[in-house]
């Protein structure tokens, strides 16, 4: 079969504090965009895993979360079951996209489907966030509040039309070094609730007034060339401009094509992203 794994972006990512067992309670608003990885999934005769991916840079052995997921449901419901899975990668690496997530998200919901384990989405969930805290998310896709460390999933209403412009700079974020760094007692936190009213609405433009993502005080700072390409974003004319996740992926919010190619041109011009992308919500 094949499966289509799509990226996502944070319409407002806030972080409350850091808990006991290490990790940071969160409240964000995630959304699907049609920018995805495509994956082709089959069974095989003998037991084990076959991973290859059209990018010589990415493991195909347990260092890579496809590699977890399959290994995770066939050790769990199918142990002397084999698969081939097949990656083609179209989101960018290491970008605050979720890539890796959405890739272990789409095995789990493809070996539940190819091996007729019929888990529903709670199980499927549950087994999602022991490979990582984005994974539950994935595997629900659309628009939804993540609470808790990421697994407490609320959906929501879809998303308000617009497109989408991504934009990549050529420099790696440790997502480590920017919780680590972050003090959530001195940013400004995103409006949330405002969002999600928005969200109710259907009004994309009193969902931008709310937007915000408290980890670019982190991202930013020690890389100064994602505020600078989220400038650019509002100069071409985008209704709302936001890192995603830990960064550092900056896109943008578009009323209308004109606006999206204006922002697209002045960032293609000045060079400073490795990856420039159009999609749409």
């Amino acid at each position: 079969m094949k499966i289509k794994a799509h990226a996502k972006i944070n319409i407002g990512l806030d972080v409350l504090g850091k808990r006991p067992d290490g990790y940071h309670e969160v409240r964000m608003i995630m959304q699907t965009v049609d920018l995805h990885d495509e994956l082709w999934i089959s069974k095989r005769d003998e037991p084990g895993i076959s991973l290859t991916t059209d990018r010589d840079d990415l493991p195909v052995n347990e260092d890579n979360l496809i590699y977890k997921a399959a290994k995770l449901i066939l050790d769990e419901y199918v142990p002397d079951g084999g698969v081939d899975i097949r990656l083609v990668k179209n989101i960018p690496v290491a970008a605050g996209l979720a890539g890796g997530s959405t890739d272990a998200a789409a095995v789990i919901k493809g070996l539940d489907e190819i091996f007729s384990l019929g888990l529903d989405a709670d199980r499927m969930a549950k087994l999602g966030v022991r490979i990582g805290a984005d994974v539950p998310y994935c595997i629900m896709g659309g628009c939804a509040l993540s609470e808790g460390i990421g697994e407490i999933l609320t959906a929501l209403k879809p998303f308000p039309d617009c497109g989408v412009l991504l934009a990549k700079p050529p420099i790696s974020v440790s997502t480590a070094y920017v919780y680590n760094n972050l003090q959530p007692d001195k940013v400004t936190h995103p409006d949330i609730d405002g969002i999600m009213a928005g969200i109710e609405k259907g009004d994309i433009y009193g969902i931008a007034a709310c937007m915000g993502n408290v980890l670019e005080s982190v991202t930013i700072d020690r890389n100064p060339v994602v505020g600078t390409i989220k400038d650019m974003m509002s100069e071409g004319g985008a209704i709302a401009s936001l890192m995603s996740g830990s960064g550092p992926t900056v896109f943008g919010l578009f009323d209308s094509d004109d606006k999206l190619h204006k922002a697209y041109d002045l960032i293609e011009g000045s060079g400073l992203a490795a990856d420039l992308i159009v999609s749409h919500v």
